[in-house]
């Protein structure tokens, strides 16, 4: 072949590579308008103690019924809105709703809001802010590591009517007032405070605004907008005006059940709650390794159109739009097992709805696999903005859990809906998930009140293509250093103790989770605030006892506490003690990084030594072990502990040395390479300074949040340590060289210093689900409703 040939040759080559990365980009971009979304965390508030997605469950399960007395906490004048004097145009018709017992609660300061400001603040904002604060833990993300990323923000609500009512609000708060009650910072809030830039919406559709924000977070998804997206609503009715008079305006009268679907069906049962979940392209989600829990095939939104007003059904519209959202899916109607119902109550408007589901749904469909229909309004009234979602979880936790909830007070279905014609089907009892040779899938459907209408497919989460294998059963040893260590925090020492209390409830009732899974995710999974605690343990049980004592604010010899200072700094310290013979051989068998670091030193000083450093060094007996210099023993021990440190993401602000240590501060510095210390290390030496005379010239280096870490000694840091410093030694006399290591670790990020925690578990450790942050809420309401407002004799 001639030089000409072998230029065409290689110019071919190149040409089909870039025509091979071509098509696959091609590909990639054709797939991505129909790559399913992964739901991959949620979180959510609602009637009925209902403060997370398990709890939902647990309250569909046991088939309980959310409405209860309206709240006397907020303000209200009960007496003229339902008492016996009320006026008869004011009175409501209703004396029960769907309350949140804590609207008026909040923490603010995981989010850096003052406790002034929190009172100011709608509390839809701060519902939506500690609800995204558990959405992203539930996906396995520390909520402070998301600042800077391209997260869009898809928040439906339906108004703000908390501060229009405030009450003797302070002067300095009045230029807070503005933000507190803004729409638009309703979900600009969430994107300022996490530090999202991505896109960020505010949508008020009524009923329909969380669906409409989840449709819209998804096309922003797959349009390339954002690589990540929370979507969901909330509603908290500040006042009463909702309930006032019979409920005219609204289409529907104010009724104490949603009755969905069912003969009796009164109106709506209005009330609250706030629903998040956090979605990503399933691609990019396995990529992360997040939990999927479901994934959205397809959605669509559209517009009832003209009938006769801007609250009626249509019901054309609504086939057109489930059509829509099932071209969307790809998929035909038969394939698709339930549907979420929008179910507000209403004999008219359910039926239309059950029509247009039978006509769409009951095509192809066999005669013994009907539709089933339900609507999670009938356990908790019509939460509004955040009504949507709440179906979306519900469905979602269905899946998961392969049952189909009871719908309640559907004793007897409507007699206005052809249940046997339409081959739909209520449930009016709890039933498995049908079994099939292909994922689960149910539809969500939300109508709003002025017309825009939303329906989203939600499709069983799919299977890896290469699934981990499980990992080991838990065993007596943390792990394979014999040691591991658990570091919780709180944004104060009471909200450690309720964290750590949390955790311990949780872990006592799952004995099988590895303690290596536990500290992984506790490390990567949770903000690392400004009180911390770490515990350390060679066993299970020796955590557990520790994680006791952490809760009961007890010391205990494995624990490590501290609180950040203003400016975290760690300053490494050399110093000039030689360790005894043998000294290193656990390190070397318990951590990899040290091992490397140990025989690259070791193999260096061979050359010098005439014999095999390494194996003199381990082993203390040997008769050789005494013929290694004591500088260079002391240089191996504290490079590989130095490397060691460095492998566990710690990075010191300064580094410094005495005696042997300046050699060794040096050599890590970059200023002395490893051959030359090792030659110097062979040679005559002076004698160190006093450790006394070290420990002070160190000194100046400390300030708010400096941390002291010795290596190779523990002289110093016993006289640095509780003298209006903080110092930790890796090595201790009478400690097991693993957890003398760990705990030294654990004191120094008890007191601010980062740590890489999935370099310290190693890949075999895995995320598991773990409580999420324990909110130290505090009483946050200063509205209260004037009934002389709305009083027709005002």
């Amino acid at each position: 072949m001639t030089v000409a040939d072998a230029k065409v040759v290689e110019a071919l080559r190149t040409s089909l590579l870039e025509t091979e990365r071509l098509r696959k980009e091609n590909d990639r971009l054709r797939a991505a308008p129909r790559e399913p979304v992964a739901i991959t965390g949620m979180a959510c508030r609602y009637p009925g103690g209902v403060e997370s997605p398990d709890d939902l469950w647990t309250l569909l399960t046991e088939e309980r019924d959310a409405i209860g007395a309206f709240p006397a906490d907020r303000g209200w004048d009960l007496d003229g809105l339902y008492g016996p004097d009320a006026h008869p145009d004011v009175r409501s018709a209703v004396e029960e709703g769907g309350f949140l017992s804590d609207a008026g609660a909040f923490d603010p300061a995981p989010f850096g809001i003052s406790p002034g400001e929190a009172s100011v603040m709608d509390p839809q904002q701060r519902l939506l802010l500690e609800t995204t604060w558990e959405a992203f833990e539930r996906a396995g993300i520390d909520p402070r590591s998301v600042r800077g990323r391209r997260c869009g923000v898809f928040m439906g609500t339906t108004g703000q009517d908390y501060t229009p009512h405030l009450k003797d609000v302070p002067d300095e708060l009045l230029g807070h007032i503005a933000s507190g009650g803004s729409s638009a910072v309703l979900s600009g809030r969430l994107a300022s405070v996490f530090g999202l830039e991505g896109p960020t919406a505010t949508l008020d559709t009524a009923c329909s605004g969380s669906l409409v924000a989840l449709h819209l977070a998804c096309q922003s998804l797959r349009g390339g907008e954002c690589s990540m997206a929370l979507a969901g609503g909330v509603t908290v009715m500040s006042s009463p005006e909702t309930f006032i008079g019979t409920g005219r305006g609204i289409g529907l009268p104010a009724a104490a059940r949603c009755r969905s679907f069912a003969d009796g069906a009164e109106g709506i049962a209005f009330a609250e709650g706030a629903g998040v979940v956090l979605l990503e392209r399933l691609s990019t989600a396995r990529a992360h390794g997040r939990p999927v829990l479901a994934v959205v095939r397809g959605s669509a939104i559209g517009q009832e159109g003209t009938n006769n007003g801007v609250s009626a059904s249509n019901g054309p519209a609504q086939q057109r739009l489930i059509r829509q959202a099932l071209a969307a899916a790809g998929l035909l109607p038969h394939e698709i097992d339930a549907v979420e119902g929008q179910g507000t109550g209403g004999l008219l408007s359910d039926a239309v709805e059950a029509q247009a589901l039978a006509s769409v749904y009951g095509e192809g469909r066999p005669a013994d696999r009907p539709l089933l229909l339900g609507a999670v309004k009938s356990n908790l009234g019509h939460t509004q903005g955040a009504s949507g979602v709440a179906g979306v979880i519900k469905t979602v936790q269905a899946m998961r859990h392969g049952v189909l909830p009871r719908t309640l007070h559907t004793e007897v279905p409507s007699p206005h809906i052809s249940w046997k014609r339409g081959r739909i089907r209520l449930l009016t009892a709890a039933t498995p998930w049908p079994g099939t040779d292909r994922p689960l899938r149910s539809g969500v459907s939300a109508f709003g009140f002025g017309g825009t209408n939303a329906h989203v497919i939600v499709e069983q989460a799919p299977p890896e293509d290469d699934p981990p294998p499980p990992p080991p059963e838990a065993e007596g040893e943390p792990g394979s250093a014999g040691v591991a260590l658990w570091p919780l925090s709180g944004c104060d020492p009471d909200a450690l103790r309720d964290q750590a209390a949390r955790l311990l409830a949780h872990l006592d009732e799952r004995p099988g989770l590895r303690p290596a899974d536990v500290g992984l995710s506790l490390g990567t999974s949770r903000a690392a605030l400004e009180h911390r605690g770490v515990v350390v343990g060679e066993s299970r049980q020796e955590l557990l006892d520790g994680l006791r004592a952490l809760a009961e604010g007890r010391a205990a010899p494995h624990v490590a506490r501290g609180a950040i200072g203003r400016r975290p700094r760690l300053v490494v310290l050399f110093t000039g003690h030689a360790p005894a013979p043998g000294t290193g051989k656990q390190l070397y068998d318990a951590f990899p990084a040290f091992a490397g670091a140990f025989d690259t030193v070791c193999a260096a000083l061979d050359a010098h030594l005439g014999f095999p450093a390494r194996d003199a060094m381990l082993t203390g007996a040997d008769p050789t072990s005494a013929a290694v210099p004591d500088p260079a023993r002391a240089f191996a021990i504290q490079v590989a502990l130095f490397r060691l440190v460095e492998s566990w993401g710690t990075r010191p602000g300064a580094v410094r040395g005495h005696g042997i240590g300046r050699l060794a501060e040096d050599h890590v510095s970059g200023r002395l390479a490893l051959p030359d210390a090792c030659a110097a290390l062979t040679g005559p030496h002076e004698a160190p300074d006093p450790p006394r005379d070290f420990a002070q010239r160190v000194r100046d280096l400390a300030g708010d949040g400096t941390v002291y870490l010795e290596l190779g000694g523990h002289e110093v840091a016993g006289l640095l340590d509780g003298a209006g410093a903080h110092a930790v030694a890796a090595l201790r006399p009478g400690v097991a060289e693993a957890t003398s290591a760990a705990t030294g670790l654990a004191r120094a990020h008890a007191r601010g210093t980062a740590v890489d925690w999935r370099a310290v578990f190693g890949p075999e450790a895995r995320r598991v689900e773990l409580p999420t942050y324990a909110f130290r809420r505090g009483r946050y309401w200063r509205a209260a409703f004037d009934m002389s407002l709305v009083r027709p004799d005002r």
